[in-house]
C-alpha cells in the first residue's frame, strides 16, 4: 500500500472512530427497539462497527453512516437469532420480524421516530420495576455509552457493583418483558422523576465530561436538552421546566467555560460577554413559568441558583446571599452531600473562605465525599485564599490523584507549581 492509500486508509479509520463517538449510543438505542435486547443489541452495535472499520476504507463513507450502522447491525442480529432458533421458536419469530421490518422501512432509513429511540430507552431504563440506583446505572451504559469505570466514579462505588447492577437491570427487563416505548400520558407523571434524572445525568456528562481529553461533550448535552424538549411537550410539569431551565442556563456559558487550549476557566474569571444571552433569556423565561406553578422542586431550585448568576454583569456583582439561601432550600429538599459541597463554596463566598472551609471539612470527615475529586479542588481553594499554603498544595495533589479528566489535571497542576513557587518564595 503506498504512502496516499495508507494516508486515505488512516483518515477513513478516524472517520469510523468519530462516527462511532457521535452515533454509537443512537445505534444502539435503535437496535434495542428492533431487537428486544440489550446484550443481543450491543453484540449486533459491536459488529456493525467491525464492518465498518473493514468496508468503509474501501468503499467509502456511506451517505448516511447512522442508516448504514443500523442496517448492518440489524442484519448481525438476525444472523444469529437464527443460529439460536433451532433451540427457541420465538427466536426465530424475531428474527423475521426484524427482516419484515428491514422490508418495511427502505432508503435512508432513519426516519424522525428513530431520534425518538433514545427516548424510549430512557423510559425503558428508568421503568419503576428496576431499582432506583440501577436505572440510572443502566441509562449512563446504555444511552450516554459511559464505561463502567465513569459510571462508578460518578456514583462513588467499585466497577464490580456497577457491573452487577447493570447485569440485574437487562436481566429484570428482558424477563419481565418490560416495554420499549414511552408510556401513556396517564403513566408519564410517576415515571417522570426517574426520567429527568437520567436526563440531567447525560447533561452532566456533555457539560463536564467524566474522563478524556476534552471539558465538554456538546453533543452529549446538546441531545440531554433535545429530550427535555419533548418531555416539555409530552408533560409541562414545572419541574420539566426547571430542568431544561437549568441546562440552558448552564448551557449559556459554555464558550466561556474553556480558554483556547481546552483548559478550564473559572466562573469568576469568564468573559460574560462570551454567554449565550439568548438562552439565558429562554432558560429565566422557563424559570419564571416554573415559579409561577407554586410548585419549586430541585431543579427548579438549582435553575433559580444559577439564574443569579447570569443576571449579574460581573463576578464582583453576584448575590451570593441570595446563592447561599436557595442552597439551603435546595438542601432540604435534595439532603445530598454534593449539594452539601456547593452550598458550602456559596457560604465561603458570602462569609468567608473560613466559614466555608469548616463546611467542608465536616463533610470531609463525615467520609461522604472521601474520593469526589471537586471537595478536595474546593477544600484547596478555600485554603490557598486563607494563605495556608502546604496545605492547600496537599489538598490540590488529593485532588489530581481523583482526577480522570485531562484539563482538569493541567489546571491543578498549574495551582500546584503557582503555590509551590509562592511557598518557596516565602522561605
Amino acid at each position: 500500500m503506498g504512502r496516499e492509500a495508507r494516508e486515505a486508509n488512516d483518515a477513513t479509520l478516524r472517520t469510523v472512530e468519530a462516527v462511532y463517538r457521535r452515533e454509537s449510543s443512537r445505534v444502539l438505542a435503535t437496535l434495542i427497539r428492533l431487537v428486544g435486547d440489550f446484550d443481543l443489541a450491543e453484540e449486533a452495535l459491536h459488529e456493525a462497527f467491525t464492518a465498518a472499520m473493514a468496508q468503509w476504507p474501501t468503499e467509502g463513507l456511506p451517505a448516511n453512516p447512522r442508516s448504514w450502522l443500523i442496517s448492518a447491525g440489524r442484519f448481525t442480529a438476525v444472523d444469529v437469532l437464527r443460529r439460536k432458533s433451532r433451540a427457541d421458536a420465538s427466536r426465530d419469530e424475531l428474527s423475521r420480524r426484524i427482516e419484515a421490518d428491514a422490508v418495511a422501512q427502505t432508503g435512508s432509513d432513519v426516519p424522525s421516530a428513530i431520534e425518538d429511540d433514545r427516548l424510549r430507552l430512557i423510559f425503558t431504563c428508568c421503568h419503576p420495576a428496576l431499582q432506583p440506583e440501577a436505572r440510572q446505572a443502566l441509562t449512563l451504559r446504555a444511552v450516554c455509552g459511559l464505561t463502567t469505570e465513569e459510571i462508578a466514579r460518578s456514583f462513588l462505588a467499585s466497577p464490580p457493583a456497577i457491573a452487577k447492577r447493570i447485569v440485574r437491570a437487562k436481566a429484570k427487563i428482558r424477563d419481565a418483558r418490560i416495554p420499549y416505548e414511552i408510556p401513556s400520558r396517564e403513566e408519564l407523571p410517576e415515571r417522570l422523576d426517574s426520567v429527568l434524572q437520567v436526563v440531567y445525568l447525560l447533561f452532566t456528562e456533555g457539560y463536564a465530561a467524566s474522563s478524556g481529553a476534552a471539558l465538554t461533550r456538546p453533543d452529549v448535552s446538546g441531545e440531554a436538552i433535545r429530550l427535555a424538549r419533548v418531555l416539555l411537550e409530552l408533560l409541562p410539569e414545572a419541574e420539566v421546566m426547571g430542568l431544561l431551565a437549568l441546562m440552558l442556563l448552564h448551557e449559556s456559558r459554555r464558550a466561556a467555560r474553556t480558554s483556547p487550549s481546552g483548559d478550564p476557566v473559572l466562573l469568576e474569571d469568564q468573559d460574560r460577554s462570551l454567554w449565550d444571552r439568548a438562552l439565558i433569556d429562554e432558560g429565566t423565561s422557563l424559570l419564571r413559568r416554573a415559579m409561577a406553578t407554586g410548585t419549586v422542586g430541585a431543579y427548579t431550585l438549582q435553575a433559580a441558583i444559577v439564574a443569579v448568576h447570569a443576571e449579574a454583569a460581573t463576578a464582583g456583582e453576584t448575590d451570593w446571599s441570595r446563592i447561599a439561601s436557595l442552597y439551603d432550600l435546595l438542601l432540604h429538599a435534595n439532603p445530598s452531600p454534593v449539594v452539601a459541597l456547593n452550598r458550602a463554596v456559596a457560604v465561603a463566598m458570602r462569609d468567608g473562605p473560613e466559614a466555608g472551609l469548616a463546611l467542608v471539612d465536616a463533610i470531609l470527615a463525615r467520609g461522604d465525599l472521601r474520593d469526589y475529586q471537586l471537595a478536595h479542588s474546593a477544600r484547596g481553594d478555600l485554603l490557598r485564599r486563607l494563605g495556608r499554603t502546604s496545605e492547600a498544595v496537599a489538598a490540590y495533589r488529593r485532588a489530581l490523584d481523583l482526577a480522570t479528566q485531562a484539563p482538569a489535571k493541567r489546571f491543578l497542576l498549574r495551582r500546584i507549581r503557582e503555590l509551590t513557587r509562592r511557598g518557596q518564595r516565602a522561605l
